[in-house]
């Protein structure tokens, strides 16, 4: 199982990245896939993710309105559009896959947590600064 990180990079305030996960190994549509976030110093969190079979989403409030998480199921990819970013999204971007416990956090609309994810991608790094 891989999951691939790009996209990310260093972009002033209030501008826009786009970062995409391509995942291969695994039957796409039978998992969850989620984006975290790590900052120096914190502790990995959830900022997204989503169920490509149904395309169920689940935001942080953090980012609700910023951005969007979207999948391509043809291409095995899930994108997050990120806009209005701030200092505080700076942060190691990781992409990971889950089964049935991610998708029912999914689905119940909880916070994604790290724990509920088997497979990780190594991270794209996301800087805003002016």
């Amino acid at each position: 199982v891989q999951l691939e990180e790009s996209g990310g990079g260093l972009v002033a305030p209030g501008g826009s990245l786009r970062l995409s996960c391509v995942v291969s190994g695994l039957i796409f549509d039978d998992h969850a896939v989620g984006w975290f976030r790590q900052a120096p110093g914190k502790e990995r969190e959830g900022v997204s993710c989503i169920s490509p079979s149904d395309g169920t989403k689940y935001y942080d409030d953090s980012v609700k309105g910023r951005f969007t998480i979207s999948s391509d199921s043809a291409k095995s990819t899930v994108y997050l559009q990120m806009n209005s970013l701030k200092p505080d999204d700076a942060a190691v971007y990781y992409c990971a896959a889950g089964t049935y416990t991610a998708i029912a956090a999914i689905i119940n609309n909880f916070k994604p947590a790290p724990h509920d994810y088997e497979y990780w991608g190594h991270g794209t790094q996301v800087t805003v600064s002016s």
